[in-house]
């Protein structure tokens, strides 16, 4: 059988294969697995990854885990072998076993939970947080105190997405399975969940979308006036003001951003 059928038949009740559940998680920390991919242009979901991961909670114990002055208790030991993988990691900073950080990423005192990828050269800052199953791209930057939301179950659901080179700006929230486009610059504070209106406001008429930030657009928050029976209330949405220019590199694009649109991050 197939490492995938060995885990979907423990699922499915069969006898625990802890061996399976073992390999699978191995191969995500090191990243030869991952629970979502990009396949000729499309996102899949690898939901029996996620299988893996929640066998993985019901059948480990609690145990404590000292790391020089620091003692932990949970049922996760923390991700090993930074150095030779590449990886900067500032205390009190966490990475989580099951994780894979790919080579050149920086992670300040931030989390990043089982399950998630993230791609050479990008940038975890401060208290920023990288859920379970989230996917970010390479050269990304989250900036401090942005919340990348996870999400284990169900197995089939699609995590965060955020692509290649995109900027999260300060106390983002991003969740729900929201995909962010390649280049695309969320302003600081701004909050997309799979319900929130992202409208484009760059045309003579606005669009309205949800759940995926188109690449290179520039995004920040906003009101939307809807009536209640109780009266009429703002209701957070996301504004699409603009787009980063192709032809320029991403450090010279985001710096025209910034200038051109004002945007806080």
């Amino acid at each position: 059988m197939s490492l995938r059928e060995r885990i979907e038949a423990t699922w499915n009740g069969g006898a625990v294969d802890r061996a399976a559940v073992e390999e699978a998680l191995a191969g995500l920390d090191d990243g030869t697995l991952r629970v979502a991919e990009k396949v000729d242009g499309e996102w899949m979901v690898n939901g029996w990854l996620k299988k893996a991961i929640l066998l993985y909670f019901r059948h480990a114990e609690m145990a404590v885990h000292e790391i020089g002055p620091y003692e932990f208790y949970d049922k996760i030991p923390l991700k090993k072998n930074l150095e030779a993988q590449g990886v900067r990691l500032v205390p009190p900073g966490h990475i989580r076993y099951g994780a894979h950080i790919e080579r050149g990423c920086v992670v300040m005192p931030g989390y990043v939970n089982i399950g998630a990828w993230v791609g050479a050269g990008s940038m975890v800052d401060t208290w920023a947080t990288v859920g379970s199953c989230a996917q970010i791209g390479r050269g990304v930057h989250l900036s401090g105190g942005v919340g990348i939301g996870g999400v284990l179950e169900p197995p089939g659901a699609t995590p965060v997405i955020i692509e290649d080179g995109a900027f999260i700006g300060s106390r983002s929230i991003v969740v729900e399975g929201v995909r962010v486009g390649e280049e695309a610059v969320l302003g600081a504070n701004t909050v997309i969940t799979a319900s929130t209106q992202i409208i484009d406001v760059t045309g003579a008429e606005e669009v309205i979308t949800k759940g995926f930030v188109p690449p290179r657009a520039v995004v920040i928050p906003g009101i939307r006036m809807k009536q209640f029976p109780a009266g009429e209330y703002g209701v957070p949405c996301a504004l699409i003001i603009g787009r980063r220019k192709e032809s320029t590199d991403r450090k010279t694009s985001l710096n025209q951003v910034l200038r051109e649109f004002a945007v806080a991050v």
